[in-house]
């Protein structure tokens, strides 16, 4: 009888324990957060130049979520089963993965075969979830977002949190093996996630941020909060019944971190180094006491993001979050005219991602989460049999196969090495004689400087043109110069700092101001501005004339653009040329920053080159970007009668 009633006080208590388990609808509205911040950076990154920050907190939930159900298993029943456990991930994310993975490919494969560049790579390290160091060695910057972006980019987060999930179970157990004290468990957890973001800190190098964006060991502190957080604030142990008081202070701050939440996503610069040295992590905390929030009963927060649309959203992020790079990437490949209409294209993109993820929801993921896998075989012999009585299924099992087929062509055909475009090589043979000039140009700045002062207005257009050598003569026209711009241009001392569009122009640009000295750089962004500068002033390569080219990668803040005109300096005549990008939406908030900064500082003038080329598509080589030999004639000209106007008022 003892032992009877020892069994069903057990049962009792474990019957108590399941019925705490409750599902936090609220974790949906956060999901759904996160997911809008990280869609609107990768669509529109000068509209919300933080929503990368929606990663960290999918990372926390996760984190939370996985441990405080492990605990609560082991609570429950005294163990953890680590077999359904697997199982259950598995099921719950190969299914899409496997499939963006091979539809992507596929499309790769078909239509876009400039991707295929470390196609074999890719694929596998994203099917054993170690990505992302296969992307720290071989991927590009992920805020390099103007060409060669890869559709697998994004997928680093899940090898990520799939490096977690297989380690995590035996973890949680040891923990609780190891303390009896929870706060305990939870402090050397917190002491691991101060100790990542540490990492990422000490690692952080402003020339190469993959290490840091991407290691799981500079990343991990954001899963490691969640973890801590779920040993001494299980939902589970929470009770709904607090003091007005209490449920003041529950909501209050609640409240104040989603307000400096959504405020962050509009404010911390991805490519700034206070992100990396803190600003990540305590964005992260901040974000914690937010999750914290949701998950109590006491709270009203859970009630505030718990609503149809967030529900529908946030069951759906995961596979909004793995179809948004390709359908981004594959989209505006195909459309030229994205800077234009911005807004349009965005909420066509949406529309698509939207699409696709509902279809994958529904046909691929909801199905096999629930789907029997031992009884695969039996399926298949009842499909081949009767096939018709299996429409949907024997379709998608179709496009499966020809996805996989031409996974297995673009495996095969996967070139050694990225072939470079016909501008890339272009670009690199003007960047190798621009530094040939460079060293001689140097010195010639200071003769040109003494010289600039003495031949100002000295003849008319016809007497100066007469006396233009023959050489000259022809340079002019070429240009579309009058005499007095040539002799300007070639007596002005000027330093050229800029991006692709620059180092293309290099040629024509020295023939013009033959004392030019010119630091160009593929896929140079503002954030790397100060650093450039500084380097050319330690040279003694700074004229007093500077042009900046900068824009054709990536937005700029009001706070970069005040940095590089403080680093060259407001006793130098600063000439900025505007951004032809008319394929990437952040074209005209480049532009309208470089005219404000322009109204802001006296010594900095815009070189309208958007508004010049704007309707010239004759001028540019096929990415609507680069001007070709007819377009740097005129990008050239447009210089030289810019700078040649400024410096003879």
């Amino acid at each position: 009888m003892e032992q009877m009633n020892t069994r069903l006080t057990r049962s009792l208590w474990r019957s108590q324990r399941t019925r705490k388990k409750r599902y936090i609808t609220g974790f949906d509205g956060l999901r759904t957060l996160a997911v809008i911040g990280v869609i609107v950076y990768h669509l529109a990154p000068s509209s919300m130049q933080g929503g990368y920050l929606g990663v960290p907190i999918f990372f926390l939930i996760s984190g939370y979520l996985v441990t405080y159900l492990l605990i609560q298993e082991w609570e429950t029943h005294g163990n953890v089963n680590f077999l359904s456990f697997y199982n259950r991930r598995v099921k719950r994310l190969y299914p899409a993965l496997v499939t963006m993975i091979l539809g992507t490919t596929a499309y790769i494969t078909l239509f876009q075969r400039n991707l295929l560049v470390n196609i074999r790579g890719t694929v596998l390290t994203n099917l054993v979830y170690v990505y992302n160091w296969f992307e720290i060695h071989h991927g590009q910057s992920y805020f390099d977002r103007f060409s060669g972006e890869s559709p697998f980019t994004h997928l680093w987060t899940l090898s990520i949190e799939g490096q977690f999930y297989l380690v995590w179970p035996v973890v949680v157990v040891g923990l609780l093996l190891l303390f009896r004290s929870r706060v305990k468990a939870a402090a050397l957890l917190l002491a691991a996630a101060i100790a990542s973001a540490i990492a990422m800190a000490l690692l952080y190098d402003p020339n190469n941020l993959n290490r840091v964006y991407y290691g799981t060991d500079t990343r991990m502190f954001a899963i490691l909060i969640g973890a801590a957080m779920a040993f001494i604030w299980p939902a589970y142990k929470l009770s709904g019944n607090v003091t007005r008081s209490h449920r003041l202070i529950l909501d209050g701050l609640g409240l104040v971190s989603l307000l400096g939440t959504v405020i962050l996503f509009f404010r911390m610069n991805g490519q700034a180094a206070s992100t990396y040295k803190g600003g990540m992590f305590w964005f992260t905390m901040l974000a914690a006491v937010l999750v914290a929030t949701v998950a109590h009963p006491g709270s009203d927060m859970n009630r505030l993001l718990t609503n149809k649309f967030f529900s529908y959203v946030g069951k759906r992020s995961y596979g909004i979050y793995l179809y948004q790079f390709p359908v981004m990437i594959f989209y505006e490949s195909r459309v030229q005219n994205i800077g234009n209409h911005p807004l349009l294209n965005a909420l066509i993109e949406v529309a698509l991602i939207m699409v696709v993820t509902e279809a994958s929801y529904r046909l691929i993921e909801s199905p096999l989460r629930h789907y029997q896998y031992g009884q695969m075989f039996s399926d298949v012999r009842r499909l081949i049999r009767q096939p018709a009585a299996h429409r949907v299924t024997t379709a998608l099992g179709g496009v499966a196969v020809l996805c996989f087929m031409l996974t297995a062509v673009g495996f095969v055909q996967q070139p050694a090495a990225a072939k470079p475009t016909a501008l890339q090589k272009t670009i690199t043979k003007r960047q190798a004689e621009a530094q040939k000039q460079n060293a001689a140009a140097a010195k010639k700045q200071k003769a040109l400087a003494k010289a600039q002062a003495e031949s100002k207005k000295k003849h008319d257009k016809a007497v100066a043109f007469s006396k233009l050598s023959k050489a000259d003569q022809k340079t002019a026209k070429y240009y579309f110069l009058t005499a007095d711009e040539l002799s300007s241009s070639k007596q002005t001392p000027l330093t050229a700092i800029g991006d692709s569009v620059l180092l293309d122009d290099s040629g024509d640009l020295q023939k013009v101001f033959p004392g030019a000295v010119v630091d160009g750089q593929v896929g140079r962004q503002a954030s790397a501005m100060p650093g450039v500068i500084a380097s050319v002033n330690q040279r003694g390569q700074m004229a007093k004339n500077v042009l900046v080219n900068i824009g054709t990668n990536g937005n700029i803040s009001q706070a970069q653009a005040d940095q590089i005109v403080q680093g060259i300096g407001r006793d130098h005549q600063i000439f900025w040329v505007t951004a032809h990008v008319p394929t990437r939406e952040w074209q005209n908030q480049v532009n309208t920053m470089i005219h404000k900064t322009a109204k802001k500082y006296s010594n900095v003038h815009v070189v309208d080159w958007y508004a010049e080329a704007k309707g010239h598509s004759s001028w540019f080589v096929s990415d609507h970007v680069h001007p070709n030999d007819h377009g740097n004639r005129y990008f050239t000209s447009l210089i030289a009668k810019t700078i040649s106007k400024q410096l003879t008022k």
